[in-house]
């Protein structure tokens, strides 16, 4: 009987431990967090084509993730797409004013992020400002498009 009971128990603790690592998995995948938001600051950047790019996407700079994208809007003046970043408060009085914003991918067909490139320009960016040059996404699809009606061509 005292046997059964300490099974018991220990399998019930080994099942606790697997759905706390599940759960911790799932916050990690989806970029979410436990911990209360940081006094972030943010950027915005419009760009031509987004490609697949979502919300809570990363910002990186030299590889490191230094942010995420916190919305992704129609610009209704421009009919471009806005692209909203929050970024580490530590950067806020670290960016040059000529910084460039590209749509990067992970990989041939993996996620899309967006990647900064600092500039040398000596005014700062501040919170709220935007990020005036920007690269689009490259579409896979319309490579392909333009591919094909090339060899067409020929």
């Amino acid at each position: 009987m005292k046997r059964s009971k300490t099974m018991e128990l220990g399998v019930g603790l080994f099942m606790l431990a697997g759905i706390l690592g599940l759960l911790f998995l799932a916050l990690r995948v989806s970029g979410l967090s436990l911990e209360p938001p940081a006094d972030d600051f943010r950027l915005e950047a419009n760009f031509a084509n987004i490609g697949g790019l979502k919300s809570r996407a990363r910002v990186t700079m030299a590889g490191v993730t230094v942010g995420r994208v916190e919305s992704v809007e129609l610009d209704p003046e421009w009919y471009d797409a806005r692209v909203v970043l929050t970024l580490d408060d530590e950067l806020e009085a670290s960016l040059p004013e000529d910084t460039t914003a590209a749509i990067l991918t992970s990989g041939l067909l993996g996620e899309q992020y967006v990647g900064l490139s600092v500039g040398g320009a000596p005014e700062m960016l501040a919170d709220g400002d935007r990020i005036r040059d920007t690269q689009s996404a490259l579409v896979l699809e319309e490579l392909i498009q333009q591919f094909v009606s090339n060899m067409a061509k020929e």
